[in-house]
């Protein structure tokens, strides 16, 4: 992999959820020594989060915050603070955020304090529901960001018609796409996930939720369960730990026969399960993209999506309740059918080529 002429740790790559790990992880490598990684902990769970930088040959954080646990404001106020106090201190000649979260709010800001320029990597994403956090974040970092790398055309015009376009708007294309294709297993480890999880190739459905849409109300939640349970495939289901929770707390045990939990499992392993399932059922954004480059479709369970790319293609967006069961018994109606049709399609979001195309944007700024 080539790497860059950037000074050493010249370059702040802050991150702190699993999902910034993956997609941030090949504009790490190419950065190699430039790269200077901070992590915020916003997702403290240690030992997944260790579990996705040694999966992506990360190198261990050059400083760590722990804003895991807080509200949504304390994580957001604490990091800012904490990494103004550090850029002030050790400034860098760019400042790297991805996505929509908690973390992305806080990096913004403090490079902006600091006077450090800011990248945005997978900019440009709307949803148009303003009762998500996450677009209260996109839109704030699109805004304060001084290079937007942008995933899609659809991203483009987002940001165009909020008034952001020329040279600050960068189309890159999306770096899991590169991510998925370089730790995706082969078939040989693809056969041991089947036999360890005790499901045939293409016959078992894979389902992920977190959001608190869906696992903070108990009737949203008992409605995914009980759909999952009468699709008539075995369904896998690693649980994540605030839907375990949501779960027990709720009373909706037990579950649905039909129902295999799972405890949470490692990036490369979901991925190897993802690509020969029937099909995936989730609320995750990630999973969207993923799925598109899989070829394996997805029922997303979710009041709104950032990625309309990939609805009617790849995604069906649905609300938790009977429309889960419909997808999901006209998509098994013609599965065979089904997987060849997306096997022809493209993703929507690029090739491999994104995570040297944004750091060949970032050198263009900081050289500029």
């Amino acid at each position: 992999m080539p790497q860059t002429s950037f000074p050493p740790r010249s370059i702040a790559i802050v991150f702190g959820t699993r999902p910034e790990i993956v997609k941030l992880s090949g504009i790490v490598r190419i950065l190699g020594p430039a790269a200077r990684i901070i992590h915020t902990g916003q997702h403290y769970d240690d030992e997944l989060s260790r579990t996705f930088l040694e999966e992506f040959e990360i190198p261990e954080p050059d400083t760590r915050l722990a804003i895991g646990g807080e509200r949504r404001g304390a994580q957001i106020g604490l990091a800012t603070e904490e990494l103004d106090r550090y850029f002030t201190d050790d400034p860098a000649s760019a400042v790297v955020v991805q996505g929509d979260t908690n973390t992305v709010v806080s990096g913004a800001l403090a490079a902006n304090a600091s006077e450090i320029p800011l990248v945005h990597v997978e900019a440009g994403l709307r949803s148009g529901d303003r009762r998500m956090p996450e677009e209260h974040n996109r839109v704030i970092a699109d805004h304060l960001a001084d290079l937007l790398l942008a995933p899609t055309d659809v991203a483009v015009a987002n940001l165009a018609a909020e008034g952001i376009s020329g040279d600050r708007v960068v189309l890159t294309g999306n770096t899991v796409v590169e991510a998925v294709h370089r730790i995706l297993p082969g078939s040989v480890e693809q056969r041991r996930l089947l036999d360890e999880a005790g499901v045939p190739r293409n016959g078992f459905v894979l389902a992920t939720f977190h959001r608190p849409e869906n696992v903070d109300d108990p009737e949203r939640l008992a409605a995914v369960l009980d759909h999952l349970g009468a699709i008539p495939l075995p369904v896998l289901l690693p649980l994540h730990p605030r839907t375990r929770q949501r779960i027990e707390a709720f009373g909706l045990e037990p579950l649905p026969p039909h129902i295999n939990v799972t405890p949470p499992i490692g990036y490369r392993d979901f991925l190897g399960l993802a690509a020969v399932s029937a099909f995936i059922v989730s609320d995750s954004g990630g999973v969207q993209e993923e799925a598109s480059v899989l070829k394996r479709p997805v029922i997303v369970v979710r009041r709104s999506t950032e990625r309309p790319e990939v609805l009617g293609t790849f995604a069906e967006l649905v609300e938790p309740g009977p429309a889960l069961g419909e997808v999901a018994e006209k998509w098994l109606a013609d599965l065979d059918g089904l997987h060849r049709r997306l096997a022809d399609l493209d993703s929507p979001y690029g090739d491999e080529t994104a995570p040297q195309r944004s750091v060949d944007a970032i050198m263009d700024l900081v050289d500029a």
